[in-house]
C-alpha cells in the first residue's frame, strides 16, 4: 500500500475556517469519485503556532499507479485548481506501508 500525506497552509488573507471546512468536505467526497483512492482522512489543525499548517490529508492507494491516477483525475484537479488560489504553501510525503 502507498500513503500520500499533504499539509496545506492557507494565505493569511483568506477566511481560514471556511476554507478548511470547504476543502475537507470536497476532499472527502473524492473517495466516492476516484476508484483508486482506497481511504482518505482530512484533519483540521488545532495548533495555533506560526509554523503550523491549516489542513492535512492522508490518502491510501494500492500502489503508485493509483496515486498517479488520483493526481490527474478531473475531480481532484478541480479541487487543486481552487487550492492554488488560496494556499500559501504545502508539504507532501508519499511512502509505502504494509
Amino acid at each position: 500500500m502507498l500513503r500520500h500525506i499533504v499539509m496545506m497552509k492557507f494565505k493569511d488573507t483568506e477566511p481560514v475556517d471556511d476554507l478548511r471546512n470547504e476543502f475537507k468536505n470536497n476532499l472527502l467526497g473524492l473517495v466516492d469519485s476516484i476508484q483508486e483512492l482506497k481511504r482518505m482522512e482530512v484533519g483540521l489543525n488545532i495548533n495555533t503556532g506560526k509554523s503550523a499548517f491549516d489542513l492535512v490529508l492522508t490518502a491510501d492507494f494500492v500502489d503508485e499507479e493509483g496515486l498517479n491516477a488520483y493526481r490527474v483525475h478531473p475531480e481532484h484537479v478541480k479541487i487543486l485548481n481552487k487550492m492554488k488560489k488560496v494556499v500559501e504553501k504545502t508539504a507532501a510525503v508519499d511512502y509505502i506501508f504494509e
